[in-house]
């Protein structure tokens, strides 16, 4: 309890405009991604969260809300992504929220997006940044009620029995900064079981929740005339996010360059009834490809959007089809003719594994 009480008033002189240097990225002492895969060993399992936050964020306000929570944080491509579904009892009601961290060899740092669940359209910009001992700090532009702003992260106690994360924003820069939102974790499982499903959740991704082989099938080329296809194997594991209303996929293809690695995203917009499905790829981690969009109608789901490749505009459609317990199959499309014609460059024959 001492250790809070001295947090507390840290961050009463923080939110009184305190002058703080401006936070320098840590920086993990190498890129060995055999090391980084270790960085979030320490979150993995499911919690309970004790929340509190600002009422109000750059306004002068030190009025703040206590609440609960829940998380279950799974580590996803081999330990260099993670995946948090969160449960959060603000006073108002409980709201779902999710978190996907990926790690970018090229700069050496993490990238954490959040989804917050009641606007499931939108992944919010990133924060980026690493680890230095038990620490670590995040940071990056946004825009808060029309004013930019410099949110950053930090986590600090990260190897202890009660971790904690804190959210502070900017608006000069980093020379001052006020936390707006901190919460403390207390671990209820070593390995992470997904969140209560809500109880008007979709259903329409059910069938794919689970572990899967997958017998894969991709054009050489794409939209070139070309009939040559690569084969090869892969896994993917799938768990329901944001209380069923999303779901998210861990994807390993063992293809003959070696494996490629991805997740796959998918988000229901209940105000048009439809699913998002956004795609970061690993071998570039640095951001969510533009999503597809579509629904379900007699059993096979289909969504289309805007896309390139390399720099030409394109049309992709991606498709489920051939639905059952144990099996299913998707396919990617693409039109370079604003849809009058698709070719199929990718096709996966899933099968459930026991």
């Amino acid at each position: 309890m001492k250790m809070l009480v001295t947090r507390r008033r840290l961050i009463a002189g923080m939110t009184t405009g305190a002058l703080l240097p401006a936070p320098a990225l840590a920086r993990s002492p190498a890129s060995d991604p055999a090391a980084r895969a270790r960085d979030w060993d320490w979150l993995v399992g499911n919690w309970d969260v004790w929340h509190r936050r600002l009422k109000e964020r750059l306004a002068n306000n030190h009025d703040w809300q206590e609440f609960g929570g829940k998380s279950a944080l799974w580590l996803a491509l081999d330990g260099l992504a993670t995946i948090d579904d969160n449960g959060v009892d603000i006073p108002s009601g409980t709201y779902r929220g999710l978190t996907v961290r990926a790690w970018d060899p090229k700069s050496d740092r993490w990238a954490i997006w959040w989804v917050d669940g009641r606007n499931p359209t939108r992944i919010d910009p990133p924060v980026r940044g690493g680890f230095a001992g038990d620490a670590g700090v995040f940071a990056g532009p946004d825009i808060f009620k029309g004013t930019p702003v410099t949110v950053r992260f930090r986590w600090l106690d990260v190897r202890s029995a009660r971790p904690h994360w804190e959210q502070a924003m900017s608006i000069d820069g980093g020379k001052t900064w006020e936390i707006n939102w901190e919460n403390f974790f207390t671990r209820t499982a070593p390995v992470a079981t997904p969140l209560p499903f809500v109880a008007d959740h979709p259903r329409d991704f059910d069938f794919l929740h689970g572990s899967w082989s997958v017998r894969h099938r991709r054009l050489r080329q794409r939209l070139a005339g070309s009939s040559e296809w690569e084969r090869f194997t892969g896994t993917f594991v799938n768990r329901p996010v944001l209380g069923g209303h999303g779901n998210i996929g861990d994807n390993r293809f063992e293809r003959s360059g070696g494996p490629h690695k991805g997740i796959g995203l998918r988000t229901f917009d209940p105000a048009r009834g439809e699913w998002l499905s956004w795609w970061l790829d690993g071998r570039d981690p640095t951001g969510f490809a533009a999503p597809v969009r579509g629904r379900f109608t007699g059993g096979i789901g289909t969504f289309e959007g805007d896309d390139l490749l390399g720099t030409r505009p394109v049309r992709t459609r991606t498709r489920w089809s051939a639905i059952t317990p144990r099996s299913a199959r998707w396919e990617q499309a693409m039109s370079g003719d604003g849809g009058a014609s698709w070719e199929t460059n990718w096709i996966s024959d899933f099968v459930r594994r026991s």
